[in-house]
Formats: structure tokens, sequence, C-alpha cells
């Protein structure tokens, strides 16, 4: 989930259909407003929307790869959103225009990485409630290339399980599960024997919840899974204390010019403040838009995108969320 800043361009849509999916969940089928294809995607990609509330937010995309003819999003109505969710539901319509962004992709299948030893590997793909969205779109490209793969689908309740009727369909037969927090017993989600009993070599997949992400990770490490076959995606950051936040200054490297991040402060938003253009959707160190290079300093991490490894390498951050640990910090800017 790792990458180098991007500027990304963006296109016109249409909101062909909007169904309601779960309790809460709402899908949209969007199509190209020029009446074309869409950008071709892989399995795991994201696409940001601009709302009409003039938010941006990052969605996966959770309809077949191979279609370029559309792109389907769902959407939970999140009782503490900030306004993103609200909007998708309330304020988005069939019949709206849409500006989004061309896909990208994080949370890339291992098979589809070119040049990997093991891209024949078995996937396990643990999904959390509307986290089934990217893994959605990873098990329709696993069946349509034979690829092994095993998904089980945990949810409160079968009311509030996007996508049952499609995971159910004959395609998915025995590599779909789904365990309901309210249901018996005999189906709920068994993490433990669910890791021990996946083939040898096989990469975990995990989208949902970051309470129910941290347990699958860590009970992965537990059980010897290498980082490298551990693929996470989050949805939202975890609650970060602000209260000792203090003041640092971020320069610019081509320019030597100093903005001041006041306590108060992101760091993208002085640089915004400052007339410094930055990409930017999530705000949440979560989506990796806004990623950039230091050139010296040290930041302070808490973002959920970088990896260990690359937090500890420390020549890179997420402004949106991530602050310093020195008095100033060079952007590669």
């Amino acid at each position: 989930m790792s990458g180098a800043p991007h500027t990304t361009a963006t296109l016109q849509v249409l909101v062909a259909a909007k169904r309601a999916e779960a309790r809460d969940i709402c899908s949209l089928e969007l199509v190209a407003a020029d009446g074309g294809a869409l950008p071709a995607f892989a399995a795991g990609a994201h696409i940001d929307v601009h709302l009409p509330n003039g938010l941006v937010r990052p969605y996966s995309l959770c309809n077949r790869p191979t279609e370029t003819h559309r792109y389907e999003i769902a959407v939970l109505r999140d009782a503490a959103s900030r306004g993103g969710s609200a909007a998708v539901h309330d304020a988005v319509a069939v019949g709206s225009t849409l500006t989004i962004s061309t896909p990208r992709n994080h949370f890339a299948l291992h098979s589809d990485t070119p040049g990997q030893p093991d891209g024949n590997a078995h996937h396990l793909l643990l999904a959390g409630g509307i986290g089934i969205t990217p893994l959605l779109a990873m098990a329709e490209r696993l069946t349509a290339t034979g690829g092994a793969f095993t998904l089980h689908h945990c949810n409160r309740s079968r009311e509030r399980t996007a996508y049952l009727a499609r995971l159910n369909e004959p395609r998915f037969a025995g590599k779909v599960h789904h365990h309901f927090d309210d249901g018996p017993a005999s189906q709920q989600f068994d993490q433990a024997a669910t890791l021990h009993s996946a083939p040898p070599g096989s990469h975990l997949y995990v989208c949902g919840p970051k309470g129910f992400m941290d347990a699958v990770l860590s009970a992965g490490r537990a059980n010897g899974w290498p980082e490298e076959r551990l693929h996470r995606e989050y949805f939202g950051a975890a609650p970060t204390a602000h209260e000792d936040d203090g003041s640092f200054e971020v320069e610019i490297a081509s320019s030597g010019r100093v903005i001041k991040v006041l306590p108060d402060q992101t760091a993208l938003d002085a640089l915004l403040d400052a007339g410094i253009d930055i990409a930017m959707s999530c705000e949440q160190g979560v989506c990796g838009t806004c990623l950039t290079r230091i050139k010296s300093g040290t930041p302070d991490h808490r973002d959920q995108y970088l990896l260990p490894e690359e937090q500890a390498a420390n020549d890179q951050f997420l402004p949106c969320c991530s602050r310093a640990k020195s008095a100033r910090l060079v952007l590669d800017l």
C-alpha cells in the first residue's frame, strides 16, 4: 500500500443506478458521461469521488475488473461520518454527474504483480462488513482466471451483509463463507482455525473495521506469516490524541521556503494555505494520495498507509495526519 506522490487525472461520470445492497449500504453504478469506455482497473483498485458537498472520498471498485463500461462502488452510511457517506446516501441520485479520479491501486493481488515467484499462491480473503468491496473484485478476478482463493465475510447480521446474493452465485460455490455475529455458534468466524488451515505460502488480504483488521494481522504475525504475505486496506484512521501536538516547520526543497505548522493544524492544511498544490483525498492517512517525500528531518508517523518498514525509513510521510519529531522537515517539493 505504498507509492510515490502523484497527480491523478479526473473524468466525468453519470450515476446510472443506485441500489440498496443491505441495511445502511447503497451501491452506485457509474458510467462515462460521454458514453465511452472507462479506464481499465485491477482488482483492489479505488477511485476518488468528488461529492456534491465538496468532499473527496476514496471508494473501492467492486465490479468485475474486466468491465470497462461501468464502475461500481458501495458505501456504508457511517454514523461517525464526516460528511462523505451521508452525501452519497442523501445527495447523490440516479442521473447525478460526478467527478472521479482514474483508478489507483495500493491493494493489488499478489498474483497480479509481475515477476512474483509464487504468483499462483492461494489467496485468503478476509472481509469485515463493507470491507467486502475490494475483496469482491478480487474474488471476481480470481474466479475468472482460475486462481485459488477462499473468502470469509464477517457481518453483524444477514440484513447488514452487502452483496449476499451475488456472493452466493454458483461461480463462488465452495469458496465463500458467511459469518454473522447474531447467528449460531457453528457459523461464527474461527480466526485461528482459518489462518492455520490456509495452504502453505498463502497470501492474506484483509479489509474492514480497524479492530477486525488489527486482530487478523496480529494473529497472522503470531502464527508466523511473514509481512510480505499480509496485505491490508484501511477505510479509516484510528483516533489520535492531539493534546501534546506542538508546532514545527516544513521547508520546500525546491525553493527554500519555510512554512510553519501550528499545533492545531495539519501539515497538509499549512501547505495548502501557503498555496502549495498537493493532491489529497481521505485526509485521514489511509489512501496515500498526499504521500510526500522527505529529504531531511524525522516525521512522526500517524498513518495507516505506510508499512512499518516504510515508516522506519523516514523518507516519506502523509502530511494530512502525520507530524514531525524534528523541528523541521525538508520536503521534496
